[in-house]
């Protein structure tokens, strides 16, 4: 049964596609087969010429599940949706085709396609502006004993910028079936209506038209996003720590729609030293049978962390054909591995990257059913999974027994190759956790039973459950590190003319010796051990810190600028210069006059908010104000420069000042006298 929205195609009404507004949403859509001789084929790519012959090979391997991870389903029709991740290369050629999409666009036609047989070129073409790009899968494996060895694959991939997982999943949802009933043409009319949606908003509950349904979506929030995807949003000083938001609902990180409690559901006691190993960015190889239980686990993984700003590069499914791949193999026991979180479903791994010094496995092997309960996933894109022997009495809870212990102390005995023979949930790592298990959390989980309607919306309750707790201790752990983006208001009386003063500078050594003195709060101190302070210096030394905190600092200072702006919007001019000396007075007169051209430049460059021209008639304003208090003799100095002559000239009069001579700007010449 399919709870998918519904979506119909009618030539007549479907919208013109705007190129340019593709771009804000989507790369490119591709059309993947699996061919037994060639391997993978591109057969569309839309639009074409958007990618490099390397990353239109490494789509391609990234696009379809691993034999080994799908041998055991022989059912007629196999569907799953995952997602990829992978380093984009800088290329001229990315944007060299937009203005020709319109032309392309019409070019569709149900003809044979042109097919691709890639080959990987030799020139590793890398730049400095390097990005991620997010290949999002709808996997279609069909069983035929007519086909040569006995099937067929094919995929449908949505390549975006974005880690937008809560817009793409039901996108696929519809896309995917939708080409399998009507072919090409479903590329046309879907790419037509995502160009129609309005712009990204992240962090806002967008309404999202496709065809006669509509996604209603929570997108990420500003902080979360990474700022190499080439987009600048602007972000918020109420992202910051240390409080929480009142709305759940509201994502506060990437992959809020992920299924937490579904794929760690016999893992849940570990999840605060997964949590742990994130925040301090250790490698770590996640295992699972198929590529939608591992993407689900890196999503849900990177999840754990909002609201920080997650620095690890994560791979949701990694292959061994990924370029990356080459160096990782090649590290031998004592090098170092980079701070990667690597999702993988091939069983090869576990002996390639055997010093990996971090292993999770995680999910069950799927049954032998008809088709992957893909249309369990909602509309908010979560999935419900009910994998045998996953009762909830099973979920790493148990009570002490000998059994217990020997089962445990014979799989860290044999280690992560164990699973090469049968597959079984596990951590395998020499980390110890600082932070406490919080039972209370587990004791609140519901157990939804085997019934698989009760268990998505049981589910979705635990998900919430967990999200907020893990929230609720990241942004609690964040907290010290709040008075280095607290921001500073002129005080009343002062001059809000003058620069606002520096944020508070920030020394590792000075704020960890702080910290050691007053302690990490009730909140933190109560669920970690005595050595929280560990776990702090290893953030500090880590790769997600100095990201986090300077971008944290970028917008402190933003809000702070913003705060000053607006206070010289409210400012009586009359009231503050009736109480300045005169050198106060000529110091007031040059901040206004910085502030008028920044405002100018800052129009001109096109960069200019909402209200800057009001912005500017007020300081003109003001400048007129002050500079009529002047004395006569530095007013004529002043309006030799004929830039400030022309910024008084346009400036409103304000009335004459008690006690204080009204001098009128006129045209003063060389020759006058002083």
């Amino acid at each position: 049964m399919s709870r998918s929205p519904s979506f119909s195609v009618k030539s007549e009404l479907s919208p013109k596609l705007d190129p340019e507004s593709l771009q804000q949403w989507v790369v490119a859509f591709c059309i993947i087969r699996f061919d037994l001789e060639q391997g993978q084929l591109i057969e569309e790519c839309y639009p074409p010429g958007c990618l490099t012959q390397d990353e239109e090979l490494e789509v391609a391997f990234s696009s379809f599940p691993d034999s080994v991870s799908q041998h055991q389903n022989r059912s007629s029709i196999h569907d799953c949706i995952f997602f990829f991740r992978f380093r984009r290369r800088g290329s001229s050629q990315i944007d060299a085709s937009l203005t020709e999409m319109t032309e392309i666009d019409k070019k569709l036609t149900p003809k044979s396609p042109s097919v691709k047989v890639l080959r990987r070129s030799k020139s590793n073409n890398n730049s400095n502006d390097s990005r991620y790009m997010y290949g999002y899968v709808f996997n279609r494996q069909r069983h035929d004993e007519r086909l040569k060895r006995g099937g067929e694959q094919k995929s449908v991939v949505i390549l975006s910028h974005s880690p937008y997982s809560s817009v793409f999943r039901p996108l696929l949802q519809i896309m995917g079936p939708l080409y399998f009933d009507i072919g090409r043409k479903a590329l046309e009319h879907i790419a037509a209506y995502v160009s129609m949606w309005p712009s990204p908003v992240p962090g806002k509950l967008m309404e999202l038209p496709i065809g006669n349904a509509a996604l209603k979506v929570n997108l990420p929030p500003a902080h979360s996003l990474p700022s190499e995807n080439g987009m600048l949003f602007e972000e918020s000083a109420s992202s910051m720590a240390p409080f929480l938001p009142n709305n759940q609902s509201v994502p506060q990180g990437l992959f809020h729609d992920s299924d937490l409690f579904g794929i760690f559901r016999g893992l849940l006691l570990q999840l605060w030293v997964l949590w742990e190993l994130l925040l301090i960015g250790e490698p770590m190889l996640i295992i699972a049978p198929t590529p939608p239980q591992c993407s689900e686990a890196v999503a849900g993984l990177v999840s754990l962390v909002a609201p920080l700003l997650c620095s690890v590069d994560f791979r949701p499914y990694f292959t061994i054909h990924d370029p990356e791949f080459a160096h990782l193999n090649s590290l031998q026991e004592g090098d170092t591995f980079p701070p990667m979180m690597l999702g993988v479903t091939n069983l090869f791994f576990l002996k390639s990257l055997r010093n990996m010094p971090h292993v999770i496995s995680v999910g069950s092997p799927a049954p032998n059913t008809n088709r992957l309960p893909l249309a369990t996933r909602s509309s908010t894109g979560r999935i419900s999974r009910i994998p045998e022997g996953f009762g909830f009495q099973q979920l790493s809870l148990k009570k002490f027994s000998p059994s217990n212990l020997l089962n445990a102390v014979k799989l860290r005995r044999d280690g992560p190759l164990c699973l090469m023979t049968e597959h079984k949930e596990a951590i395998w790592s020499t980390y110890s956790a600082t932070t406490k298990p919080d039972t209370s959390i587990l004791n609140r989980l519901i157990d939804a039973g085997m019934s698989p309607r009760v268990e998505e919306s049981m589910s979705v309750v635990n998900n919430e459950i967990l999200r907020r707790h893990f929230l609720e201790l990241t942004t609690n752990f964040l907290a010290p590190f709040g008075p280095y983006f607290r921001t500073r208001t002129p005080s009343e009386g002062s001059s809000p003319f003058v620069d606002p003063p520096p944020l508070i500078p920030f020394n590792a050594d000075e704020f960890l010796g702080s910290l050691s003195a007053r302690g990490p709060g009730k909140f933190v101190s109560k669920r970690m051990r005595s050595n929280w302070l560990d776990l702090y210096r290893r953030f500090l030394e880590g790769p997600n810190f100095t990201p986090w905190f300077q971008r944290r600092r970028a917008v402190a200072e933003q809000e702070q600028h913003r705060l000053w702006r607006q206070a010289r919007m409210k400012t009586d001019i009359q009231q503050l210069i009736s109480k300045m000396s005169e050198l106060e007075i000529v110091d007031s007169f040059n901040a206004i006059e910085r502030h008028i051209l920044e405002e100018i430049q800052l129009d001109q460059s096109g960069r200019a908010s909402t209200d800057s021209g009001a912005t500017c008639q007020k300081l003109k304003g003001d400048l007129q104000a002050v500079f009529n208090v002047l004395p006569k003799d530095m007013q004529q100095l002043l309006l030799f420069n004929p830039q400030r002559a022309a910024l008084l000239k346009g400036a409103p009069e304000h009335p004459k000042l008690p006690g204080r001579p009204l001098i009128q700007v006129g045209v003063v010449s060389s020759t006058s006298p002083r």
